[in-house]
Protein backbone atom coordinates (compact mmCIF):
# COMPACT_ATOMS: atom_id res chain seq x y z
CA UNK A 1 0.00 0.00 0.00
CA UNK A 2 1.33 3.14 -0.55
CA UNK A 3 0.06 6.92 -0.06
CA UNK A 4 -2.31 7.28 -3.08
CA UNK A 5 -4.34 4.18 -1.76
CA UNK A 6 -7.91 4.59 -0.66
CA UNK A 7 -10.14 2.55 1.72
CA UNK A 8 -13.69 2.76 1.36
CA UNK A 9 -15.28 1.92 4.15
CA UNK A 10 -19.31 1.17 3.00
CA UNK A 11 -21.99 1.20 4.75
CA UNK A 12 -24.83 -1.41 3.73
CA UNK A 13 -28.38 -0.20 4.69
CA UNK A 14 -29.70 2.17 2.53
CA UNK A 15 -26.39 2.54 0.63
CA UNK A 16 -25.67 -0.81 -0.70
CA UNK A 17 -28.62 -2.95 0.06
CA UNK A 18 -32.26 -2.27 1.70
CA UNK A 19 -34.90 -4.27 2.66
CA UNK A 20 -37.74 -4.69 -0.22
CA UNK A 21 -40.42 -3.00 2.29
CA UNK A 22 -39.59 0.03 4.48
CA UNK A 23 -38.93 -1.29 8.04
CA UNK A 24 -38.68 -5.03 7.51
CA UNK A 25 -35.64 -4.78 9.88
CA UNK A 26 -38.37 -4.72 12.98
CA UNK A 27 -39.93 -8.02 11.99
CA UNK A 28 -36.89 -9.59 13.12
CA UNK A 29 -36.18 -7.51 15.83
CA UNK A 30 -39.02 -7.54 17.50
CA UNK A 31 -38.67 -11.05 17.88
CA UNK A 32 -35.23 -10.71 18.97
CA UNK A 33 -35.99 -8.25 21.52
CA UNK A 34 -38.72 -9.89 23.35
CA UNK A 35 -37.17 -13.09 23.35
CA UNK A 36 -33.96 -12.22 25.26
CA UNK A 37 -35.35 -9.38 27.47
CA UNK A 38 -39.10 -10.18 27.14
CA UNK A 39 -40.04 -6.58 25.72
CA UNK A 40 -38.95 -5.11 22.76
CA UNK A 41 -39.44 -1.60 24.48
CA UNK A 42 -39.88 1.13 22.46
CA UNK A 43 -38.68 -0.39 18.88
CA UNK A 44 -42.23 -0.46 17.31
CA UNK A 45 -41.84 3.56 16.99
CA UNK A 46 -38.24 3.97 16.50
CA UNK A 47 -36.12 5.10 13.50
CA UNK A 48 -33.12 3.46 13.16
CA UNK A 49 -31.15 4.53 10.40
CA UNK A 50 -27.86 5.58 10.86
CA UNK A 51 -27.91 3.45 14.38
CA UNK A 52 -25.21 0.93 15.75
CA UNK A 53 -27.46 -2.39 16.50
CA UNK A 54 -26.76 -1.76 19.87
CA UNK A 55 -27.45 1.51 20.22
CA UNK A 56 -30.97 1.01 18.49
CA UNK A 57 -31.19 -2.09 21.59
CA UNK A 58 -30.28 0.52 24.23
CA UNK A 59 -32.40 3.24 23.04
CA UNK A 60 -35.39 0.98 22.24
CA UNK A 61 -34.99 -0.73 26.07
CA UNK A 62 -34.09 2.41 27.71
CA UNK A 63 -37.91 2.85 28.84
CA UNK A 64 -37.64 -0.13 30.89
CA UNK A 65 -34.66 0.66 32.88
CA UNK A 66 -32.53 -1.95 30.96
CA UNK A 67 -29.22 -0.66 31.16
CA UNK A 68 -26.04 -0.30 28.48
CA UNK A 69 -24.33 -3.20 31.33
CA UNK A 70 -27.18 -5.12 30.93
CA UNK A 71 -27.31 -5.12 27.39
CA UNK A 72 -23.47 -6.24 27.31
CA UNK A 73 -23.61 -9.03 29.66
CA UNK A 74 -26.39 -10.75 27.01
CA UNK A 75 -24.56 -9.35 24.05
CA UNK A 76 -23.81 -13.13 22.91
CA UNK A 77 -27.72 -13.97 23.51
CA UNK A 78 -28.47 -11.25 21.57
CA UNK A 79 -26.27 -11.76 18.21
CA UNK A 80 -27.61 -15.69 18.45
CA UNK A 81 -31.06 -14.76 18.69
CA UNK A 82 -30.58 -11.87 16.16
CA UNK A 83 -29.35 -14.33 13.51
CA UNK A 84 -31.63 -16.85 14.22
CA UNK A 85 -34.67 -14.92 13.47
CA UNK A 86 -33.36 -12.90 10.65
CA UNK A 87 -32.30 -16.18 8.60
CA UNK A 88 -36.26 -17.36 9.57
CA UNK A 89 -37.80 -13.73 8.12
CA UNK A 90 -35.12 -14.74 5.18
CA UNK A 91 -36.05 -18.33 5.00
CA UNK A 92 -39.90 -17.81 4.81
CA UNK A 93 -39.80 -15.16 2.70
CA UNK A 94 -41.22 -12.48 4.92
CA UNK A 95 -37.74 -10.23 4.34
CA UNK A 96 -36.47 -9.80 0.92
CA UNK A 97 -32.86 -8.04 0.55
CA UNK A 98 -32.08 -6.86 -2.51
CA UNK A 99 -29.13 -4.40 -4.03
CA UNK A 100 -29.16 -1.28 -4.35
CA UNK A 101 -29.37 0.00 -8.65
CA UNK A 102 -25.66 0.31 -9.33
CA UNK A 103 -23.92 -1.28 -6.36
CA UNK A 104 -22.47 -4.14 -7.89
CA UNK A 105 -21.34 -2.29 -10.90
CA UNK A 106 -19.95 0.02 -8.29
CA UNK A 107 -18.58 -2.46 -6.44
CA UNK A 108 -16.79 -3.92 -9.37
CA UNK A 109 -15.20 -1.20 -10.62
CA UNK A 110 -13.53 -0.86 -7.31
CA UNK A 111 -12.39 -3.70 -7.24
CA UNK A 112 -10.70 -3.46 -10.48
CA UNK A 113 -8.97 -0.16 -9.42
CA UNK A 114 -5.68 -0.18 -8.30
CA UNK A 115 -6.24 2.45 -5.99
CA UNK A 116 -9.12 1.79 -4.09
CA UNK A 117 -10.20 -1.33 -1.67
CA UNK A 118 -13.91 -2.06 -0.02
CA UNK A 119 -14.57 -3.18 3.63
CA UNK A 120 -17.65 -2.99 5.41
CA UNK A 121 -18.62 0.03 8.04
CA UNK A 122 -21.91 -0.93 9.15
CA UNK A 123 -24.16 -0.88 11.99
CA UNK A 124 -25.50 -4.23 11.52
CA UNK A 125 -23.88 -6.75 13.72
CA UNK A 126 -20.70 -9.27 11.85
CA UNK A 127 -23.36 -11.82 10.93
CA UNK A 128 -26.37 -9.92 9.37
CA UNK A 129 -24.11 -7.75 7.56
CA UNK A 130 -22.28 -10.62 6.40
CA UNK A 131 -25.81 -12.44 5.49
CA UNK A 132 -26.99 -9.43 3.58
CA UNK A 133 -24.03 -9.14 1.49
CA UNK A 134 -24.31 -13.09 0.36
CA UNK A 135 -27.55 -12.72 -0.13
CA UNK A 136 -27.57 -9.71 -2.47
CA UNK A 137 -24.26 -11.50 -4.22
CA UNK A 138 -22.00 -8.92 -2.74
CA UNK A 139 -19.88 -10.70 -0.70
CA UNK A 140 -17.14 -11.14 -2.98
CA UNK A 141 -15.73 -7.49 -2.63
CA UNK A 142 -15.22 -7.44 0.71
CA UNK A 143 -12.04 -9.51 1.54
CA UNK A 144 -10.79 -6.94 4.23
CA UNK A 145 -12.00 -6.76 7.86
CA UNK A 146 -14.36 -4.08 8.88
CA UNK A 147 -16.40 -2.75 11.67
CA UNK A 148 -19.91 -3.66 12.67
CA UNK A 149 -22.43 -2.34 14.90
CA UNK A 150 -22.34 -5.36 17.74
CA UNK A 151 -18.98 -3.30 18.76
CA UNK A 152 -19.96 0.02 20.10
CA UNK A 153 -22.93 1.72 21.52
CA UNK A 154 -21.30 4.53 19.31
CA UNK A 155 -20.85 4.81 15.81
CA UNK A 156 -18.34 6.75 15.64
CA UNK A 157 -16.12 4.19 17.06
CA UNK A 158 -16.37 1.92 14.31
CA UNK A 159 -14.22 3.87 11.65
CA UNK A 160 -11.20 3.39 14.18
CA UNK A 161 -11.64 -0.22 14.40
CA UNK A 162 -12.09 -0.50 10.96
CA UNK A 163 -8.96 1.17 10.26
CA UNK A 164 -6.85 -0.45 13.24
CA UNK A 165 -7.82 -3.91 11.38
CA UNK A 166 -7.11 -2.90 8.31
CA UNK A 167 -3.73 -1.72 9.06
CA UNK A 168 -2.86 -5.14 10.81
CA UNK A 169 -4.27 -7.39 8.20
CA UNK A 170 -2.35 -5.28 5.43
CA UNK A 171 1.14 -4.92 7.11
CA UNK A 172 0.64 -1.42 6.92
CA UNK A 173 0.61 2.47 8.30
CA UNK A 174 -2.42 3.99 6.34
CA UNK A 175 -3.52 7.22 7.59
CA UNK A 176 -7.18 8.52 8.85
CA UNK A 177 -7.13 10.53 5.48
CA UNK A 178 -6.95 7.60 3.37
CA UNK A 179 -10.11 5.94 4.48
CA UNK A 180 -13.05 7.74 2.95
CA UNK A 181 -16.68 6.06 4.70
CA UNK A 182 -19.26 6.09 2.13
CA UNK A 183 -23.08 6.05 3.51
CA UNK A 184 -26.85 7.57 3.07
CA UNK A 185 -27.16 9.03 6.99
CA UNK A 186 -25.81 12.27 9.09
CA UNK A 187 -24.22 9.47 11.47
CA UNK A 188 -22.24 8.14 8.32
CA UNK A 189 -20.63 11.61 7.72
CA UNK A 190 -20.40 12.02 11.82
CA UNK A 191 -18.52 9.06 12.23
CA UNK A 192 -15.89 9.73 9.51
CA UNK A 193 -15.86 13.46 10.73
CA UNK A 194 -14.45 11.77 14.49
CA UNK A 195 -11.90 9.81 12.89
CA UNK A 196 -10.54 12.70 10.54
CA UNK A 197 -11.47 10.16 7.19
CA UNK A 198 -13.20 11.88 4.34
CA UNK A 199 -16.81 10.89 3.17
CA UNK A 200 -18.88 10.55 0.29
CA UNK A 201 -22.66 11.07 1.46
CA UNK A 202 -25.15 8.96 -1.01
CA UNK A 203 -28.77 10.32 -0.89
CA UNK A 204 -30.51 6.36 -1.51
CA UNK A 205 -31.65 5.79 1.90
CA UNK A 206 -35.22 6.10 2.72
CA UNK A 207 -35.01 8.67 5.78
CA UNK A 208 -32.50 11.30 4.77
CA UNK A 209 -32.91 13.70 1.65
CA UNK A 210 -30.10 15.41 -0.29
CA UNK A 211 -30.67 18.54 1.43
CA UNK A 212 -30.18 16.89 5.36
CA UNK A 213 -27.29 15.19 4.24
CA UNK A 214 -25.27 18.42 2.27
CA UNK A 215 -26.19 19.89 5.81
CA UNK A 216 -23.43 17.46 7.47
CA UNK A 217 -20.99 18.85 4.79
CA UNK A 218 -19.75 15.76 3.33
CA UNK A 219 -16.97 15.83 1.45
CA UNK A 220 -18.88 14.42 -1.87
CA UNK A 221 -22.72 14.26 -2.15
CA UNK A 222 -24.17 11.81 -4.92
CA UNK A 223 -27.58 11.13 -5.98
CA UNK A 224 -26.89 7.56 -5.98
CA UNK A 225 -25.15 5.00 -7.42
CA UNK A 226 -25.65 4.39 -11.08
CA UNK A 227 -23.33 6.45 -12.59
CA UNK A 228 -19.81 4.25 -11.79
CA UNK A 229 -17.84 7.10 -14.21
CA UNK A 230 -18.79 9.78 -11.73
CA UNK A 231 -18.20 7.63 -8.93
CA UNK A 232 -14.71 7.00 -9.37
CA UNK A 233 -14.36 10.77 -10.50
CA UNK A 234 -15.77 11.95 -6.95
CA UNK A 235 -13.17 9.30 -5.31
CA UNK A 236 -10.32 10.60 -7.44
CA UNK A 237 -11.20 14.33 -6.19
CA UNK A 238 -10.89 13.44 -2.44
Amino acid sequence: MNQSSRILLWDLDGTLVRGKRYGVFKDYTIPMLESVFGTAGSLHGMIVSGMTDLQIVEEALRSEGITRAHISDRKDELRRCYIQEMKRAVGNGAHIIEAMPGAREVLQVIDEHPRYLSALLTGNIEPAAYLKVEITGLAEFFKLPGAFGDESFDRRDLPAIAARRINDHLRSNLTADQFIVIGDTPNDITCARHFGARVVAVATGRVHSEAELRAGAPDALLPDLLDTELFIKTLDEL
